[in-house]
């Protein structure tokens, strides 16, 4: 496979080995690369954020259709073969650091930050980064308009879960926006081959709730979810120090069964709970 040779051949030259730390697995399969930047929809006016580019697969071919890609690598040797690889590309910005600090640092005095445009987000994520870039994402000043990410498939999976397999992660991706599984990408799509499954996850229609406090919403469905294997109202009952018997009125109020458990919960129960008097 003609990437997966060229990402070799730059690490050897080099002298470089995939970081297992930083959760490196290069994506080889140019099939999936197109798939992705496809799913993103992206056209010349658009500013494209990605986080872990790697050696610039996936960043030169959103490059070809973007206005500007803003690339964030960590790993500096590695931003430094990436520097080299696509200094033929004069829309491509290579900015090394950490994502989430980047993302959680409040800018200097009279500087701007990283993005204040608006932008997408394409990117083959470390696994371990995840379910905290994807929230530090939706509840930002400026989110993206679209993400589509690369992920493990069973994070992929319990994102865009449905009523009766929801989880505190399903429900911190849905009250801000769409997610949609779009495709799995097995092991042999990636080098070195990680140990599970991969797929491709489009988050859209993000927006920041109205009317919910989401201090309280948050602090709500942790109790909630506290023992997912335990009815709701338990939970809710010692972990918020609230009667139980108010909480089971307040279920069947919103039509619930006094027996359910935060798995079977929609989106729409737990802001319909929220704003319950207990």
């Amino acid at each position: 496979m003609k990437t997966k040779n060229n990402i070799k051949k730059l690490l050897k030259q080099y002298n470089i080995r995939p970081n297992k730390v930083l959760g490196q697995n290069f994506l080889v399969d140019e099939g999936v690369v197109d798939q992705m930047v496809k799913a993103a929809e992206i056209s010349s006016e658009d500013i494209v954020l990605e986080v872990g580019p790697g050696l610039g697969a996936l960043t030169r071919k959103i490059a070809q259709k973007a206005k500007k890609v803003i690339a964030v690598e960590k790993d500096k040797k590695v931003a430094e073969i990436l520097k080299e690889n696509l200094g033929d590309l004069d829309n491509v910005e290579i900015i090394v650091g950490d994502i989430l600090k980047i993302m959680g640092a409040a800018p200097a005095a009279g500087a701007a930050p990283i993005i204040s445009a608006p932008y997408k987000i394409v990117a083959n994520i470390p696994y371990y980064l995840t379910s905290f870039l994807i929230r530090k994402l939706l509840e930002s000043e400026n989110p993206p308009r679209t993400i589509i990410f690369l992920m493990q498939r069973e994070v992929a999976r319990r994102i865009c879960a449905s009523q009766g397999k929801m989880t505190l992660l399903s429900v911190s991706v849905q009250i801000y926006s769409r997610p949609e599984l779009l495709y799995d990408v097995p092991k042999q799509s990636f080098w070195p081959k990680p140990k599970v499954d991969s797929a491709v996850v489009k988050i859209s229609d993000i927006r920041k709730p109205k009317d919910i406090d989401m201090k309280k919403f948050f602090r709500l469905v942790k109790a909630g979810f506290s023992r997912p294997r335990k009815q709701l109202a338990n939970n809710l009952s010692e972990k918020l120090k609230i009667n139980k018997e108010e909480i089971k009125k307040a279920l069947i109020e919103l039509g619930l069964d006094v027996q359910i458990r935060a798995e079977r919960l929609t989106i729409e129960d737990w802001i319909g709970l929220l704003h319950i008097n207990f």
